[in-house]
């Protein structure tokens, strides 16, 4: 705990003793939940904190998490990035969707223990929820973290973010060829890269890069294509 706090404060991020018990029961409900179904790997108390929690905040290193955003969460498995974030940033307005509807079931519980407010859970497939007339280009941020390639995660997110928004994808080591890869799909779906930041993970000395790409025009209306073809048919 203060490792986690050091490293924050570091970057410039206080956090209150009520920050932090909310960060303790987090955790506390992760390892407990962990037992009953696959949440993470990583349950040491000490990784938990540097690789989930610590991890999740670092786009707010580079990007500002000002108050009431709307952040959308794509595949956030067990609230990453953005239950950290929304400990960190209270004001931000946070939306959820995964197609597991027993992960949900946890965050719910994250949601009610921590008391956490503006945070909306939806059950469904990406490709879906962004066809959805009331949530398309909607958010100022849509955010994932290790779901899959950056060419099939483009298809999932852009069609959410609003025009002047940002996709913010969390990656490793591989993240520059990924931005390579993906060019054609970043062009046809209305993304441009605005910035990559690499930084090291303290203690563990792993690559992270955080991927921004700004929505400068409208995704056509045919993206996302049908719940699957995405992963199959990458663009």
């Amino acid at each position: 705990m203060e490792q986690f706090t050091k490293l924050l404060e570091e970057k410039g991020i206080s956090l209150s003793p009520h920050q932090l018990t909310q960060f303790h029961t987090y955790y506390e409900l992760l390892v407990e939940w962990n037992k009953k179904m696959n949440l993470t790997a990583i349950t040491e108390k000490d990784e938990v904190y540097l690789k989930h929690f610590y991890d999740s905040i670092t786009p707010s290193f580079y990007y500002p998490f000002s108050d009431h955003l709307s952040l959308c969460d794509v595949g956030s498995g067990a609230g990453f990035p953005s239950i950290p974030l929304k400990i960190v940033f209270p004001e931000i307005k946070v939306t959820i969707v995964d197609s597991l509807k027993k992960r949900l079931t946890f965050l719910q519980e994250v949601i009610d223990k921590l008391a956490l407010n503006q945070v909306t859970l939806y059950h469904d497939r990406a490709e879906l929820f962004a066809k959805r007339p009331d949530i398309r280009e909607s958010f100022d941020i849509v955010s994932a973290r290790a779901v899959a390639h950056l060419s099939v995660l483009s298809e999932y997110c852009l069609p959410l973010v609003k025009i002047g928004g940002q996709f913010i994808a969390l990656k490793g080591a591989q993240a520059k060829d990924e931005l390579k890869n993906s060019e054609h799909a970043l062009t046809v779906l209305g993304g441009k890269m605005s910035k990559i930041e690499s930084l090291i993970l303290p203690e563990e000395n792993s690559l992270r890069h955080i991927i921004f790409i700004e929505k400068n025009k409208q995704t056509p209306k045919k993206y996302p294509r049908k719940p699957g073809t995405p992963s199959k048919s990458p663009l």
